[in-house]
């Protein structure tokens, strides 16, 4: 009897949707958010609940297959389409938040995205170290670390986290905590999904109701002397504020808005803590330049959600990172040369985002990633509109990243790895021996597929 017979058994023990190769709407079920992926799994199962999940991860292990998790699937190309001999288990209709605000904590279920964190944390006041994008999913952000537009103030994400609701590769449910399950909280808390499929999340939340948050942008032609004044910038900015510096070749499309449509560009964006006064004199030197567009402004912190102008709507895309110790003139030029306005480049941008602050620094009782060495995280993107192009866009990646390699840490940050990476590159050899030694307890079987392996094949 083959597996796909079986599943008769496995529909009888999940209330949600289970989806095999022959029903009509398997292209919409095996989809990720990112559109250049094409998964196929054995089969895919949508988790009503906890017990769904349980069940699933049991009928895998009775079944010699194995499970890979997905929320939204924005980093679903990290481990590719393939899928073979696994079933694809979405989250995406577990999206639950309950707010605390006595206590300043959230509780979300495994489906999460962070558009529903801030619409719930808002109303009480409160932010969460959420990222750039309302459609990211919160539990696979916060597994790999989480930076957002606080970072430089607050640290991770992943270093607020106070318990998980996880299914365990054995199909147990356990409450992971710093007391329950001390080794489980360590390594889950920047370590990624090897360990256990998280069915609920809580995680601390700051009080605060304003942010003064904006971008100044100018045509690409200008980037070059835009760049390095907000390097120099960035280097006095306290940790009340967190920069990005970005080239932007933006699309096209009628959701771009049209001063902006197929224009290349180069942007800073910033959001502070500090108001509108001394934001602005820290901000000086880079309106001087005279930026053709400035959106600066004081308004309730739900705007940081935006910011960035990530897509609002799943894209074909492909992306990788690199973690740079310094960003001297010599690596603004070679960016240049890659990817500003006179290259041929297929991408769509490059961004650096300013690290430092408490980010370096690693808090009292920290997980697996305890924080991030460097100045800046770079990423590269660009949008996959066929074979030919994803070819091209995975070059001139290839190609900035060796271009890059001169000032790069040797590091990686993983919700940036869009490909697969050798673990020591973001963790270091003491604590990947001690993350493969708790995923090899914990899943002796390898029935989890994570984004990212912490385990030699």
């Amino acid at each position: 009897m083959s597996v796909i017979d079986r599943l008769a058994d496995l529909r009888a023990h999940v209330r949600g949707a289970v989806t095999t190769p022959d029903d009509p709407d398997w292209e919409d079920a095996r989809q990720a958010w990112n559109l250049a992926v094409d998964q196929h799994p054995v089969f895919v199962v949508e988790a009503a609940d906890a017990d769904d999940i349980a069940a699933t991860v049991r009928f895998a292990a009775e079944n010699e297959l194995r499970v890979a998790v997905q929320g939204t699937g924005h980093g679903a190309a990290a481990r590719g389409g393939e899928l073979a001999e696994t079933i694809l288990l979405r989250t995406s209709s577990m999206r639950g938040v309950t707010v605390d605000p006595e206590r300043r904590t959230a509780r979300v279920q495994a489906g999460a995205q962070w558009g529903d964190v801030v619409r719930a944390t808002a109303e009480h006041g409160l932010v969460a170290l959420h990222g750039s994008s309302h459609d990211v999913g919160v539990v696979g952000y916060t597994l790999g670390g989480g930076i957002g537009w606080l970072a430089r103030k607050h640290g991770l994400a992943s270093s607020h986290v106070t318990a998980m609701d996880v299914i365990v590769p054995s199909g147990q449910r356990v409450e992971v905590t710093d007391s329950s399950c001390p080794q489980l909280f360590w390594a889950m808390r920047g370590g990624g999904g090897s360990f256990g499929i998280v069915v609920e999340m809580e995680f601390s939340l700051f009080e605060l109701r304003e942010i003064h948050a904006g971008a100044l942008l100018w045509p690409a032609e200008r980037a070059g002397e835009v760049l390095r004044r907000w390097r120099d910038v960035a280097e006095r900015l306290p940790d009340e504020v967190t920069s990005v510096g970005r080239l932007v070749h933006f699309p096209p499309f009628p959701t771009v808005p049209e001063p902006l449509r197929d224009r290349k560009m180069v942007l800073v964006e910033a959001a502070s803590l500090l108001g509108e006064e001394e934001t602005s004199a820290l901000l000086r030197p880079l309106r001087e330049l005279g930026p053709e567009m400035d959106t600066f402004a004081t308004g309730p912190v739900e705007m940081l959600i935006e910011l960035h102008g990530d897509p609002p709507q799943p894209v074909p895309g492909m992306g990788g990172g690199a973690m740079l110790a310094e960003l001297p003139d010599a690596a603004i030029d070679a960016v240049l040369e890659l990817c500003g306005p006179d290259a041929d480049s297929p991408l769509l941008g490059i961004e650096f985002r300013q690290l430092g602050g408490a980010l370096g620094r690693a808090p009292e009782g920290a997980g697996a990633l305890s924080s991030l060495q460097g100045r800046f995280a770079a990423y590269m993107v660009g949008m996959v509109t066929g074979p030919e192009a994803a070819a091209a866009i995975e070059r001139h990646i290839a190609t900035t990243q060796d271009g890059l390699a001169p000032w790069s840490t040797g590091g990686a940050y993983l919700n940036f790895t869009e490909s697969p990476v050798d673990a020591g590159q973001a963790f270091g050899t003491t604590t990947v021996r001690r993350l493969r030694d708790i995923a090899a307890a914990i899943d002796p079987d390898r029935v989890l597929v994570p984004n990212h392996q912490v385990r030699a094949y």
